[in-house]
């Protein structure tokens, strides 16, 4: 009885197997150019998705970097007594090199745009500069300011 049971089985599953196989060729060969067509459409909108992606994507680098630290910035008081600049222009000069404009050194500093302007004027003079960018790098080198 077990060995009908089993026989039976096997070739229902047989037969089975056969009819998907049927079906199978038959959705094929009936409908190949829909298939083909399916294929390379879903080929494509991968192709399209991935390039997409690619091209719009930001791409941006993270890369690590150690910044070597200096010591704290120590003014060269013999520079300053060389140059001949008071408390007030090494003030203004610092805030000059803040990058700040004239009129936000004054409101700063307290005083009123031309007072600022005439302190510039001394500054320059006195590190032998004719302009504000050639005076703070001057500044810079002789550790006049940070």
């Amino acid at each position: 009885m077990m060995r009908k049971v089993l026989v039976y089985g096997l070739v229902a599953g047989l037969c089975t197997a056969l009819l998907q196989l049927l079906e199978y060729k038959w959705l094929v060969m009936e409908h190949s150019f829909e298939i083909y067509g399916g294929l390379v459409a879903a080929i494509f909108a991968g192709l399209g998705i991935w390039l997409g992606l690619k091209l719009t994507r930001k791409q941006v680098e993270v890369r690590e970097v150690l910044v070597p630290v200096g010591p704290d910035f120590v003014r060269d008081d013999a520079q300053v007594a060389a140059l001949g600049l008071t408390p007030r222009e090494l003030e203004i000069l610092a805030l000059m090199a803040e990058g700040l404009s004239n009129r936000e050194i004054a409101e700063r500093a307290f005083v009123s745009e031309n007072t600022v302007k005439t302190h510039a004027s001394r500054v320059l003079d006195k590190l032998g500069a004719a302009r504000r960018t050639q005076a703070i790098q001057k500044a810079r080198e002789l550790r006049l300011v940070p």
